[in-house]
C-alpha cells in the first residue's frame, strides 16, 4: 500500500499539463456513464480543455494545481488559442473546471483540499452510538443525531454521569427549551434518555436515572390524522406523465406510499430483491429492523414494473429508484419523497395543510378503515409497533362516531 501511494505521489510531481489529454476524454466519458446529456458533456469538455491548456501556457505542472491556481485561472484575461476572448472567465465555466478538478482529485492526479473534520465526540457518545447501530436497527442519520444531541447537553450536565441528579437533568432540559423549538427539545429528550438508559445499563450512572428526564406536555391522540379522499388520491397519481422517466418513477413511489402506506425511508431502502413477482408480495424492512411482507397489488406493481423496463436507469446497483436527471444517483434522501408528493399535490390542485409522504401514508389508513378492516388490520398494513399509534386513525369514521356517541346532558338550546 506504501508504494502504490508513493507511485501516485511521484506520477503526479512527473506529470505535465500535456498529460491531462487522456484524463480530459475520461472525465467525459464519465459523465455520459452518468446520464448527462451531449451537450452538456461537450460544455465539459471545451471546459476542461480550456484549463489544460492554460497550464501549458502558464508552464504549471499538475503537481502545482491547487485552490490558488484555480484562482488564477479564473481571473486570467483569457487570450487561449480556439477560446474567445474575454477578460474575465464566467461562474458557469469555472464550475465546469471545479469539477473536471475534483475528478483528479478523486483518481489522486490532483491534491484536494482536506475536509474540516467534524467536531469530536466524547468516547461515551461514540459507545452509544456504535450500540445504537448494532441492536436498535436505527437508522444512520438518527444515530449522528442523538449524537449532537446529547453533545450538546454535555456542557450543561459536566462530564462525569455518575455525579448528574434529577435537579441537574432538568435544569438542562429547561436551559434548552428557552433555545430552542418544542420540536428539538423533544428529540434532545430522546436521545438523552436512550443515552442514560445506556450509562445506567453499564452502571456509569445511577441507577433509573431515566425517569428524571421531563417530557414536553402533550396530549396524545387529540388532533385527527391528516388525509385525503379517495378521489384526491387518484387525482394526485394521475399528475404524473407516463410519457417521461420522472414521471414513470413518481406514479410507482406514489402509488407504493398510497396503496400500501409505505414510508418515505422505505421508498429509499427498497431494492429489486424485496419483490418477490411470482407471489406478488413486497419486503419492506422498518423501524427496528423489523422486516414485513406486504401484498403488491397489480396496480402498483404494474406501475414498478413499467419503470423498471423503461425509466429505471442502467446502473449496477440494486437499489431501485434513482434520479430522473443527471447526475445519475439513488434517491438517498427523505426529502426527496417528500418533494415528489409536494409536486403531485400541487399540480392536482389539492389543498391540503400537510404535503409530506406521511399524507398519503394516513390517507391509505383511512381508506382501510372506510373500506371495513379492523384496527388490528390497519396497524399490521402500516407495521405499527403500539396499538395505541392505530387508535389514532379510529376518530376518522364521523358518520360511526355519531352513532355510538352519547347525547349532551346540557341544555340543548
Amino acid at each position: 500500500m506504501a508504494k502504490s501511494n508513493e507511485a501516485r505521489r511521484n506520477r503526479r510531481v512527473c506529470m505535465s499539463a500535456i498529460d491531462l489529454a487522456p484524463l480530459v476524454k475520461e472525465f467525459t466519458h464519465h459523465l455520459s456513464k452518468l446520464g448527462h446529456t451531449s451537450l452538456t458533456v461537450r460544455g465539459y469538455d471545451c471546459a476542461s480543455r480550456h484549463f489544460v491548456q492554460w497550464l501549458r501556457l502558464n508552464k504549471l505542472a499538475v503537481a502545482d494545481i491547487d485552490d490558488a491556481v484555480a484562482e488564477r485561472f479564473a481571473r486570467h484575461r483569457c487570450r487561449c488559442f480556439g477560446i474567445r476572448r474575454t477578460n474575465s472567465i464566467s461562474a458557469g465555466h469555472m464550475a465546469r473546471v471545479r469539477r473536471f478538478l475534483e475528478f483528479l482529485g478523486d483518481r489522486k492526479i490532483v491534491r484536494r483540499k482536506p475536509k474540516a473534520s467534524p467536531p469530536g465526540l466524547d468516547r461515551r457518545v461514540l459507545e452509544f452510538q456504535d450500540w445504537l447501530r448494532q441492536h436498535r436497527g436505527i437508522r444512520e442519520v438518527t444515530i449522528d443525531r442523538h449524537g449532537r444531541m446529547i453533545m450538546r447537553l454535555l456542557p450543561e450536565l459536566g462530564s462525569s454521569p455518575k455525579s448528574w441528579d434529577a435537579k441537574l437533568i432538568r435544569e438542562a432540559i429547561l436551559a434548552e427549551r428557552k433555545r430552542a423549538s418544542i420540536a428539538v427539545v423533544k428529540q434532545i429528550i430522546t436521545a438523552l434518555r436512550g443515552y442514560i438508559r445506556f450509562l445506567g445499563a453499564r452502571r456509569l450512572c445511577r441507577a433509573d436515572l431515566d425517569q428524571a428526564v421531563p417530557s414536553i406536555p402533550q396530549w396524545r391522540l387529540s388532533t385527527l390524522p391528516r388525509y385525503i379522499g379517495a378521489e384526491d388520491v387518484e387525482r394526485l397519481i394521475a399528475t404524473c406523465d407516463q410519457t417521461t422517466l420522472g414521471g414513470l418513477r413518481d406514479r410507482a413511489i406514489l402509488l407504493l406510499l398510497a396503496r400500501l402506506g409505505l414510508r418515505a425511508s422505505d421508498i429509499l431502502s427498497l431494492r429489486l430483491t424485496d419483490i418477490d413477482w411470482q407471489q406478488a408480495t413486497l419486503s419492506v424492512c422498518g423501524k427496528g429492523r423489523r422486516e414485513t411482507r406486504l401484498p403488491l397489488p397489480q396496480e402498483t406493481g404494474d406501475a414498478v414494473l413499467a419503470y423498471l423496463k423503461q425509466g429505471r436507469p442502467r446502473v449496477a446497483d440494486n437499489r431501485i429508484f434513482f434520479t430522473s436527471n443527471a447526475p445519475i444517483r439513488q434517491l438517498t434522501e427523505s426529502t426527496a419523497v417528500s418533494n415528489i408528493v409536494r409536486r403531485a399535490i400541487t399540480k392536482a390542485g389539492i389543498v391540503t395543510p400537510s404535503k409530506g409522504t406521511n399524507l398519503l401514508r394516513h390517507s391509505a389508513a383511512t381508506a382501510m378503515l372506510r373500506g371495513g378492516a379492523t384496527l388490528g388490520m390497519v396497524g399490521a398494513v402500516l407495521r405499527h409497533g403500539s396499538p395505541n399509534v392505530t387508535a389514532h386513525y379510529a376518530k376518522v369514521d364521523v358518520l360511526m362516531l355519531q352513532q355510538v356517541a352519547q347525547p349532551w346532558l346540557g341544555d340543548a338550546s
